[in-house]
């Protein structure tokens, strides 16, 4: 199981060396094979290594394991992790998301550059200038919709204003954006509801459709 949490917090995979200097963990032999059997666990070969990651059903089982709660055995480490595990879940059912909304692939480290050294520039931490610029939109057509700021405006409702946009550029900054403290996107809580447009409107996030979304003040 702690192997299964690593795996979640490790997005772009992780290799047995690094599992085991960052996490005293390994995941070799037999678990390892049960794992990719149960296709909850997807191991590569690289170099002379596998490199492991949790697949579209590891991602459901711990998404399931963190709302029913993650058995722990006692101790001040595993209260610890119980309080963050809890803390998570409560995230996730209040704003509607799923492991996968909250952990994201890739680094967000900006490079250790210090400003105004001689023959450096200063690294900017936001998103590329075409992505900057849909978000902007996004945000200017939802202002346009709601009645005010934090309301829940549907997908299909806002789409239509970003004209001059792909529906993939859109897609991208949405999925950039709910890394956005005062965004959140989420599910139509009752699917009976949705229209076709309001279907082929949602963006996918993780491996769940996401309908709705909310801006609140920056």
């Amino acid at each position: 199981m702690s192997v299964l949490v690593v795996l979640m917090a490790e997005t772009d995979g992780i290799s047995n060396p690094e599992l085991k200097e960052r996490y005293g963990l390994k995941l070799d032999g037999e678990p390892r094979k049960k794992l990719n059997r149960l296709k909850i666990v997807e191991s590569r070969k690289e170099g002379r290594a596998f490199v492991h990651t949790l697949t579209d059903a590891g991602w459901a089982r711990m998404a399931e394991m963190i709302e029913a709660g993650i058995p722990l055995p006692s101790g001040s480490a595993a209260a610890m992790c119980r309080a963050l595990l809890t803390g998570l879940s409560r995230f996730l059912s209040r704003t509607g998301q799923r492991p996968a909304d909250f952990f994201h692939p890739g680094s967000d480290a900006v490079p250790d550059t210090a400003p105004g050294a001689v023959g450096e520039t200063a690294v900017s931490a936001g998103p590329p200038a075409a992505e900057a610029d849909v978000t902007e939109r996004i945000r200017a057509a939802y202002a346009e919709l709601a009645p005010e700021a934090g309301a829940w405006v549907g997908l299909a409702r806002l789409r239509p204003l970003l004209g001059g946009f792909t529906q993939a550029e859109v897609d991208r900054a949405l999925k950039g954006m709910i890394h956005l403290p005062e965004v959140s996107i989420v599910p139509e809580n009752n699917q009976k509801t949705l229209t076709p447009e309001d279907r082929a409107a949602a963006v996918v996030i993780g491996d769940q459709d996401k309908h709705l979304i909310s801006i609140g003040t920056r």
